[in-house]
């Protein structure tokens, strides 16, 4: 098997680092890829922006099966422009990839299916009436760009001085450009988040591990939102009763919803969801595999992620048997000091030799640049350390022994990844 993966973060050198390990693959290319994905895959210059020019490199390099990690080219239609030229892609359709591409669309899906959801106050078009709205709502309130924003185009405001500066960054001063033309607004609802991913050829599903993220900057969810700054996953994180309700109540309505409506959904499916006191409610969809979730979900998957995603592109998801390696899981992402905002790359990162050479602890590269022999900075997230253990306790302790041997100029990371479910576990330096 030879296997193209689109992408260049941690999630894609989690991908690739699970795909290498199949005993049926000759060969993995990594577009853009970065830095650490070089290590396993050859890494093929191009834009993931530009569907044309994915689907010709496709062509010319013949994989057998091309997996996407970012939602960027499926919200364009690289699975549509893959399939036009008969070339075997896992991801969702143009019209599918709507679910995360826009928020308008996903609360009105949800809407027309009965999936449970927060309440709207409405979906405005212009800030006057933005503004306006803000004097009927309850506080807090979420407000959310429409369209693709890199994690960052979603704010609970708690206040209507907030909520007025992020309406005026979107609408106004067009910090996200068209995707901030369009906002929803709907009610908070109160509870504790959860990341539900599954795997779909379109009728059956595979369910991932669940996790949960931390998507805030700094230790306590606080601070603004990022891309994630780390996840968990343990065994017994849900129980098996709400794990029933979740696949009822709010999967196999959005995929049997998505077909109905014509758009056959086939690829990872991400539902983020929130646990109220009345029951799940989807928060959002993403389609495509979180990031950091990957990172932290791959390391316990037990079964051949290739022959897993041939069959979900061949509509034959049911005859795969899901195995998971039990115990628990931590990822911790290092950034660039003043992520998500302003942030110099370039830096030179030290300790990967020795953070390489630990048990159970993998590191996954989300934005680095290779010269000779050391790594140095290139992005905003830039390493997602992974470690996984037989509890949940003892992973965290073994990714922070390794966190804190890697450094860099300007290194930033939460010390508190998975501190919720352990709340006697002080973790970092």
């Amino acid at each position: 098997m030879r296997i193209l993966v689109l992408g260049s973060g941690g999630r894609e050198h989690a991908l690739v680092w699970k795909l290498r390990q199949s005993p049926c693959v000759e060969k993995i290319w990594c577009v853009p890829g970065n830095g650490g994905i070089a290590q396993h895959a050859e890494c093929v210059e191009a834009r993931l922006d530009d569907v044309a020019a994915l689907a010709a490199l496709a062509e010319q390099l013949r994989p057998d099966l091309t997996v996407v990690g970012p939602e960027l080219p499926l919200v364009l239609g690289v699975a549509d422009e893959f399939a036009r030229r008969g070339l075997r892609i896992l991801g969702p359709t143009k019209q599918a990839a709507q679910l995360e591409g826009s928020k308008i669309f996903a609360k009105e899906f949800m809407q027309r299916h009965g999936i449970p959801t927060a309440p709207a106050y409405g979906v405005y078009d212009s800030p006057g009436d933005a503004y306006t709205a803000l004097c009927a709502v309850d506080w807090p309130v979420v407000i959310k760009a429409d369209g693709l924003c890199g994690g960052k185009g979603v704010l609970v405001a708690c206040t209507p001085d907030e909520a007025t500066a992020f309406l005026t960054r979107l609408m106004e001063e067009h910090e996200f450009g068209p995707a901030g033309e369009r906002v929803l607004m709907e009610e908070a609802i109160a509870g504790q988040e959860l990341s539900y991913i599954v795997l779909t050829d379109g009728e059956n599903i595979l369910p991932l591990v669940p996790t949960r993220d931390h998507k805030r900057a700094y230790d306590g969810d606080r601070g603004p939102n990022t891309g994630g700054m780390g996840a968990f996953s343990a065994d017994g994180m849900i129980s098996p009763e709400l794990d029933e309700e979740i696949r009822t109540a709010i999967v196999a309505p959005t995929i049997a919803g998505m077909a109905a409506e014509g758009h056959l959904y086939r690829g990872f499916l991400y539902f983020g969801l929130m646990l109220t006191e009345e029951g799940p409610r989807v928060l959002e969809f993403n389609c495509r595999l979180g990031d950091p979730e990957a990172e932290a979900i791959l390391p316990r998957m037990d079964l051949d992620l290739v022959e897993t995603l041939l069959a979900a592109t061949e509509g034959k998801l049911s005859s795969v048997q899901p195995s998971w390696k039990p115990g628990a899981s931590v990822c911790v992402v290092l950034a660039s000091g003043g992520y998500p905002g302003k942030y110099e790359t370039g830096k030179k990162i030290e300790g990967l030799s020795e953070a390489n050479g630990a048990t159970d602890v993998v590191v996954f590269h989300a934005g680095t640049r290779r010269v000779g022999s050391d790594y140095y900075t290139s992005s905003g997230r830039v390493l997602a350390v992974t470690a996984t253990a037989t509890s949940l306790s003892d992973a965290v302790s073994r990714c922070y022994r390794i966190v804190n041997t890697i450094h860099f100029e300007g290194r930033h990371f939460r010390r508190d990844i998975a501190a919720s479910a352990l709340p006697s576990v002080a973790a970092g330096d």
